[in-house]
């Protein structure tokens, strides 16, 4: 039902056609009848003039008709059917008004012919062609028995003999059904030739669908340029990889989407030099900075059917979580060869550093020592708890303690780590503390380990503001990943900052700006924020100050 419905849909445009072609012909007719009165006017008799003018007129008006019936009458066949009969019906009039069997307008019987293959198929062009038969065979027999006679000569003499007309008649009954059967093998052939397209089309249209949802499904970003370095097409992936829509990357030059690494055209040129280049796969940065973004890149010729080069296609991938996962590795393999030397070495240091300092202590107790002597006996004791605080770091950051982990109040551990720090060297009160805590204050680990972590970040952001500043720390309850509570501590101060090229490298372990500093406190603050399943981020800018984040989880992570 529905397919018949489309089909008169798309019939009916046609049919409004056949109705234009039709009153053109009968205009066309019409000037040549008006030109012929007027420059011929004995050609044709008056009566016949008339008749073809009254002719036109009648077409005129059926045009009107049909377009009427078009709309009354949706049955597309019907509509035909009855433009036909009518058709047939004028052209035997217009034969009779013209001569009869000697008029020449009998050739347009097979126009009729022809238009009703067009809509009604071989079946309804063989019932038009024996109607036209049967009209025209009438017609030249009741001629032929003076049933009737010419319009404008009532005793016109009829000088052909049976022989001649039936010959005729027959030539054009042969005629009409041969076009008939033409203008079906035509328009049969056609609708093969539109079907076997459309399948076709069809097949081509599932192949480039199939295509494009392959390209698109692919995790890889997929781009293919022109000669000119001109994008093409532009995948869904690389989308998401560049974060730049295919609209407004198509046509751009493929270094305007990486304006960090002009050499993809140069790499371009140098593949189209040596064809079998030793590696076709690169590493570029999309976006420096504190999160890099790291593209892994392979190029090849794009080749059309011929073997020409007609562009090439770039695929690429995001590595950095890759690389990340590689970074971890190693650092988990210098962690755990720096665990093994931590252990020898706190062996190894601890009894001398004992023996020192026992020695020491005799020493002060048994001799009364003044001036310098009891000056340099102070720096023995100082560089012993040096060296003390350096094993103990070390021993940190190379193990943290993951045992004696329970809940602990940060709000008690942040108040006493404050209360201490005033008597840091470091202090000064120039300095303004800002507390903004919410409500909650527990989270799981170790507390000791907890306020060596404060104790690290403030104490930085003390040496970063040696003229005074504010010190500004924020608590709030953040939702992480599976809905799991964590508490995030922020530490902002107003200090000197940090240079967007260090930092980068402050988590690195040794890795210090200061004089006197051991390159272990970030690091040892990361180590333990990541044993107890947080996260630790830095964000500072030069001559702006620095802010670090900690996330802690509130609950211990139950292990499935």
């Amino acid at each position: 039902m529905k397919d018949n419905h489309q089909e008169q849909k798309s019939a009916s445009p046609r049919v409004q056609w056949l109705i234009f072609f039709r009153l053109a012909i009968v205009s066309f007719l019409l000037g040549i009848v008006a030109i012929i009165q007027f420059k011929l006017p004995d050609s044709l008799p008056i009566a016949s003039i008339h008749a073809i003018y009254i002719l036109v007129i009648i077409t005129y008006l059926l045009s009107v008709l049909y377009i009427f019936l078009l709309k009354l009458i949706k049955r597309i066949s019907l509509n035909i059917y009855i433009q036909c009969l009518l058709d047939i019906a004028l052209v035997t009039v217009l034969v009779y008004a013209t001569g009869g069997i000697e008029s020449v307008y009998s050739t347009l019987y097979p126009l009729i012919i022809i238009y009703s293959v067009l809509f009604l198929g071989k079946r309804g062009g063989l019932f038009v062609a024996s109607v036209v038969s049967i009209m025209y065979g009438l017609l030249l027999d009741l001629e032929f028995y003076g049933t009737i006679h010419p319009i404008y000569d009532k005793i016109h003499e009829y000088d052909l003999d049976a022989g001649h007309v039936f010959l005729r008649i027959c030539i054009y009954i042969i005629s009409f059904y041969v076009v008939t059967l033409l203008a079906s093998f035509v328009v049969e052939r056609e609708k093969k030739t539109k079907t076997l397209l459309l399948e076709k089309e069809s097949a081509f249209d599932q192949l480039d669908i199939l295509h494009k949802s392959i390209i698109e499904s692919v995790g890889s970003g997929i781009v293919t340029v022109d000669p000119g370095g001109r994008i093409k097409s532009f995948n869904r992936a690389a989308e998401k990889i560049t974060g730049m829509s295919s609209y407004d990357a198509m046509d751009k030059v493929i270094d305007d989407i990486f304006p960090d690494f002009p050499g993809i055209r140069g790499r371009i040129k140098e593949m189209e030099r040596n064809p079998n280049p030793s590696s076709r796969r690169f590493e570029i940065v999309l976006s420096p900075g504190v999160d890099d973004t790291i593209l892994g890149f392979s190029i090849y010729p794009l080749i059309n059917l011929e073997g020409n080069s007609i562009g090439d296609i770039l695929i690429f991938q995001d590595l950095t979580s890759i690389k990340k996962m590689e970074r971890e590795v190693e650092k988990n393999k210098r962690l755990a060869l720096m665990g093994e030397m931590s252990t020898i070495l706190a062996h190894e240091l601890r009894s001398p550093i004992a023996s020192i300092s026992g020695s020491v202590k005799l020493l002060m107790e048994s001799l009364e020592l003044e001036g310098s002597d009891r000056k340099l006996m102070k720096i023995v004791l100082m560089g012993k708890d040096q060296l003390e605080n350096l094993v103990r770091d070390f021993l940190l950051f190379a193990r943290p303690d993951t045992r004696n982990r329970c809940k602990i109040d940060v709000r008690n551990i942040m108040g006493e780590m404050l209360e201490s720090i005033h008597f840091s060297p470091e202090w000064n009160g120039k300095v303004k503390i800002v507390k903004n805590l919410c409500g909650q204050d527990e989270v799981y680990g170790n507390s000791t380990e907890i306020k060596q972590v404060l104790w690290n970040i403030v104490l930085n952001a003390l040496q970063a503001m040696p003229d005074g500043g504010v010190l500004e720390i924020e608590t709030r309850l953040d939702i992480g990943e599976n809905n799991r509570e964590f508490l995030k501590i922020s530490v902002n101060d107003t200090g000197c900052g940090i240079e967007k090229k260090q930092i980068n490298k402050v988590l690195e372990p040794f890795y210090t700006m200061k004089e006197k500093g051991t390159g272990l406190g970030l690091a040892i603050v990361d180590r333990i924020v990541e044993s107890h399943g947080g996260t630790f981020k830095i964000e500072s800018e030069s001559h702006k100050g620095t802010r670090c984040t900690i996330l802690l989880p509130v609950d211990e992570q139950v292990k499935e």
